[in-house]
This record gives structure tokens, sequence and C-alpha cells, in this order.
């Protein structure tokens, strides 16, 4: 693993923590984070939109895995709501910090990790997984990628960071425009160090067993998603 970063460790001071999981969801509103989630779990909304028509309204689950401080389930949950999918999101979350903080913003969080998810095959309709990977090494990533794929029903996202100096500049300078702390400036950098080239995350996928059309989007973002479940292709 390349550094370190204040959320690899569950026991890292809470008011760090809180004040980083700020900064953090600030980063994903503002350069793409949750959007890039977003875009990928539009496709599987409206195409069951279009499949069951208009009225009828539907509840799926989510499990958001290192949900941070509940930011992208939330959004995910606001955007289902608009193709008429009522979405019970569920976060799981190795720090208990975090997961105190996405309970109480509306995201029930489980304090565990993806090594045993608390959940058993084609058990939740979808997992996400934002900006968690680069925190793994990459076979530990591997398993938790087919995991994921064993226990989600009708999609996986993936989302997380393209390496780049580039970003790395951007994102020292935006910070700093932004006020936030010398913490998460450091840790923004290493995440983006940490972060992917398309060849390096099709390796995870297919270390895993999936397929999965692998892509860069805005706000030097890498994503991957698929259906497990065939019935949902």
């Amino acid at each position: 693993m390349i550094g370190t970063e204040l959320l690899d460790d569950p026991r890292a001071d809470p008011v760090l923590v809180g004040r980083q999981l700020r900064d953090i969801a600030r980063l994903n509103a503002l350069f793409g984070g949750t959007r890039a989630v977003l875009r990928e779990l539009e496709p599987f909304f409206e195409r069951r939109r279009r499949e069951r028509g208009k009225g009828k309204g539907e509840t799926w689950t989510l499990l958001d895995v290192g949900t941070g401080s509940g930011d992208i389930a939330l959004a995910t949950r606001a955007a289902a709501r608009r193709r008429g999918i009522d979405l019970t999101a569920i976060g799981l979350e190795l720090n208990p910090t975090a997961a105190r903080i996405a309970s109480a913003a509306g995201v029930p969080t489980i304090v565990a990790d993806g090594n045993a998810l608390p959940l058993g095959p084609r058990s939740v309709d979808v997992i996400v997984a934002s900006q968690v990977l680069h925190h793994l090494p990459r076979a530990v990533a591997v398993r938790w990628i087919a995991a994921f794929d064993r226990v989600a029903r009708r999609a996986v996202v993936l989302a997380d960071l393209r390496r780049s100096r580039v970003a790395m500049a951007g994102v020292w300078a935006a910070s700093v425009g932004l006020a936030m702390s010398g913490l998460t400036r450091h840790d923004a950098v290493v995440s983006l160090k940490r972060g992917y080239t398309l060849p390096e995350f099709r390796a995870m996928l297919e270390g895993a067993g999936v397929t999965a059309v692998v892509r860069y989007q805005p706000g030097f973002r890498i994503v991957a998603s698929w259906a497990p479940d065939r019935r949902y292709q």
C-alpha cells in the first residue's frame, strides 16, 4: 500500500474523522464522486421504470460499502425515488465513528468490512463501493469484488479514482481554496496515488471472475457496473 490515510485506521480520532468525512462529501459533490455513482446506477433504475410502467412503485435495497458520512447513499436514494423506486439504504463501515455519522444522517450502518459481508447470496438489490477499493491491497480488493458479485441481485457499482499527477495537483489546490484541513489535502493526494488505470481495474475484475466494462468518468474517476444475476440483465 502507498502511504497511510486517516480513514485506514478504525481507531482514528473521532473529531478528525468527522471533519474529513465532511470534506470528502464536499469533494464528492463538487468534483464528480457522487455523479460517478449515479451515472452508473441510473440505467438500472430507468430500465426497471420502463419495464413496470408508470404508477407502479417498488422497493429496492442498497448496501453502501465504505459509506463514510452516507452522502452517496442519500444521493442514490433520492435518484431512485425520482424513478419511482423506494430505496432502503444500509451502510457498511469499518470505522465506528463513520458508522455513527452515517446512521445519524439517515443511513443505518453496520460496523464490518467486505471480508465478511453479513449478508447471504442475492440478498440485496444494489451494492455500491465508492472510493473504497484503493484502501485495500489488490488481492483483498479482488476478494471483496467477488463477494459483491455474490451478494447483489440487480447491480454492483464500483467507483474509484484514476491515478493522475494532474488530479493530485488539482485536488491539493481545490482543498486549499475550499479551506479544507491539511489532513484532507494529504489524504486526497495519497488516495490518488493509490488510484487505478484501466488495465489495473480490469485485472481486478477478471481476478474476481466478473465481466464488466471499465471506463473513466469526469473528475478523474474510474467506474465499472454490472448485473450479477442474469434475470436482471
